[in-house]
């Protein structure tokens, strides 16, 4: 395998290298005065500060202050957030319970192309439709910045979030992961272990994508994952759409995005899925239905996100004070709760702030570090070779379920 692709290690701009550097007692980066929750304390009132424009608390006055200006906002508007990942539903109500800011969730289902959308949508419209916020696959990242639609801002602890992130602040890393296989075990008796596996007979109208790949970064990015699975390279993913092409035409392939709903109903019983969803199904199922979890043994395929403030919030200081919460040592670890490995992975170890009982649910390091991760130029090009060509190629549109 070695010879055939480039596997790329975060060993100094990418999450992955939390795992390397704490295991390897490397000290960590400079940490901020505070890692805690920002607080609410007094605020100066009537302030002119235009947090439309701030790029970190400090520039409008301190957190004290963005706090103050949050909470008179009153509203927060997150797209494409389920509550289950990520354990984002607990972090959403904690939020609203800590700053009493109200959480609207816009589009939950919906993928990384929709939030992008949705800001160019409503770049005249401060109503409820208006995003403030982006978690976004790390292709959407740049493309965003490109267009003009989103607003650069450091959180407090930016020195301690490794990856690729934005050297302004535009966008930045904020969780990652590896591709694996949810299975339904109540349905599939006999496992798959490769993407090859995946077509075979006993297989037919058993396999589902977690998205649309022309809009959603989890399901475009397992056909990236399929290409270095048959053949292809990082710069070639021609291999992962004659994968899924060949997984339709034997029948295999079922035209429904695999989401919570039809993976507990058995209509989708294997499933690609980024582990902190497996993962989190699996818990939130209890048993019923029982679900598997396959790391496949022909590609080990890691993935990230990006958050990001858009640059037509109409909530700015709120957006602003919930990025302050995301990369708090509480944000944090809320992430990893629910099974994300968080982009302050390697400050956090270092201060021994992640018990023995999270640690348990965070991919095995070894496993993270030997991870395949494209270049954001490569996930740039994938993403639109798999939008231009899904149709054509593949030529079966993944759905919702009814």
């Amino acid at each position: 395998m070695k010879g055939k692709y480039q596997i790329v290690r975060w060993l100094s701009t990418l999450l992955i290298a939390a795992f390397v550097l704490s295991a390897c007692g490397s000290a960590s980066t400079t940490v901020p005065t505070s890692t805690s929750a920002p607080e609410a304390t007094t605020a100066s009132s009537g302030s002119k500060v235009d947090w439309s424009t701030t790029k970190s608390a400090a520039d409008g006055g301190g957190i004290d202050a963005l706090v103050s200006a949050a909470k008179k906002e009153g509203e927060l508007n997150v797209i494409t957030l389920p509550r289950d990942w990520c354990n984002y539903g607990e972090l959403m109500d904690n939020f609203t319970a800590k700053y009493g800011v109200k959480v609207n969730s816009l589009n939950p289902d919906g993928g990384s192309a929709d939030e992008v959308q949705a800001i160019k949508d409503n770049k005249d419209n401060k109503g409820p439709q208006a995003p403030d916020v982006l978690d976004i696959g790390p292709a959407y990242g740049p493309l965003a910045k490109g267009d003009n639609l989103l607003a650069p801002y450091k959180v407090a602890t930016w020195d301690t979030i490794q990856g690729t992130n934005d050297p302004d602040g535009y966008y930045f890393v904020d969780y990652s992961g590896v591709m694996v296989f949810e299975i339904n075990t109540d349905v599939v008796k006999d496992l798959p272990n490769t993407f090859k596996d995946l077509l075979d007979a006993k297989y037919k109208g058993k396999v589902a994508l977690a998205g649309d790949p022309r809009a959603s970064n989890q399901a475009a990015q397992t056909v990236y994952a399929a290409a270095i699975a048959n053949g292809g390279t990082l710069d070639n993913i021609q291999p992962g759409l004659d994968f899924f092409k060949q997984l339709n035409v034997n029948g295999n392939l079922l035209p429904l995005i695999a989401d919570s709903g039809p993976i507990a109903k058995g209509e989708t019983p294997i499933t690609f899925q980024w582990s902190w969803n497996a993962y989190a199904n699996k818990d939130n199922f209890k048993g019923n239905p029982n679900i598997e979890v396959v790391y496949p043994k022909d590609v080990n395929w890691g993935g990230y996100y990006y958050q990001a403030i858009s640059a037509y919030a109409p909530h700015p200081a709120a957006a602003r004070l919930w990025e302050e919460y995301l990369y708090s040592d509480e944000g944090q670890l809320g992430w990893v709760k629910g099974y994300c490995a968080p982009a302050r992975l390697a400050d956090l170890n270092a201060r021994k702030v992640i018990s023995d009982e999270l640690k348990a649910k965070l991919p095995d390091p070894t496993l993270l570090a030997s991870a395949i991760v494209p270049k954001g130029d490569q996930l740039t090009a994938a993403r639109a070779t798999v939008k231009d060509q899904w149709d054509k190629v593949v030529g079966l549109d993944i759905k919702p379920s009814k």
